[in-house]
C-alpha cells in the first residue's frame, strides 16, 4: 500500500510528468545528433568516392564502393548469426534467474500461510527433509569413470 500512496504521490506532485518531459526532450535531442551523425557520415563517404573516382575512375570506384558495402554487410549479418548462440544462453539463463525469482517469491508469500497449521507445516517440513536427503545422496555418490579412466 505505501508504494501505490508513493505512486500517487509523485504523480500529484508532477514529478512524474517532469521526468516524462525530461525523456522526450532527451529523446528528440538524441535523434537529431544521429539525424545530424548520418548526415556527416553520408558526406564522408561522398568525399571518400570523389577522391577515389578521380583517382580511379568512376566505374572502378562504384564497383569497389559496391563490393566493400555488400562485404560489410555480409560481415554483420555473419557476426550476428555467430553470436545467436551466446544471446540464446544468455536468454535462458535470465529465464531461469527470473523463474527461480518468482518461485523464491511465492514460497516466501506463502510461508505464513502454510505455518499457521499443522497441514502447512508437514507441506513444508516433507519436502525440506528430501531435499537434504538428495543432497546427502548426490554428495556422497561417486562419479561414474570417465572415457580416460577406464
Amino acid at each position: 500500500m505505501g508504494m501505490l500512496a508513493t505512486l500517487l504521490a509523485g504523480l500529484a506532485s508532477g514529478e512524474t510528468a517532469a521526468a516524462i518531459q525530461r525523456a522526450k526532450l532527451g529523446a528528440v535531442a538524441y535523434t537529431l545528433a544521429a539525424v545530424f551523425f548520418l548526415v556527416g557520415a553520408g558526406f564522408f563517404i561522398g568525399a571518400a568516392y570523389m577522391w577515389a573516382a578521380v583517382r580511379y575512375g568512376p566505374i572502378e570506384t562504384a564497383l569497389g564502393f559496391g563490393v566493400v558495402f555488400v562485404v560489410v554487410a555480409g560481415l554483420v549479418v555473419v557476426m550476428f548469426k555467430l553470436s545467436a548462440g551466446s544471446r540464446s544462453r544468455r536468454r535462458a539463463r535470465r529465464r531461469k534467474a527470473d523463474l527461480a525469482a518468482v518461485g523464491a517469491t511465492t514460497a516466501l508469500a506463502l510461508l505464513p500461510t502454510l505455518l499457521r497449521g499443522k497441514v502447512g507445516l508437514g507441506a513444508i517440513i516433507g519436502p525440506a527433509i528430501a531435499l537434504a536427503a538428495y543432497a546427502i545422496y548426490r554428495e556422497n555418490v561417486k562419479p561414474p569413470p570417465g572415457p580416460d579412466e577406464g
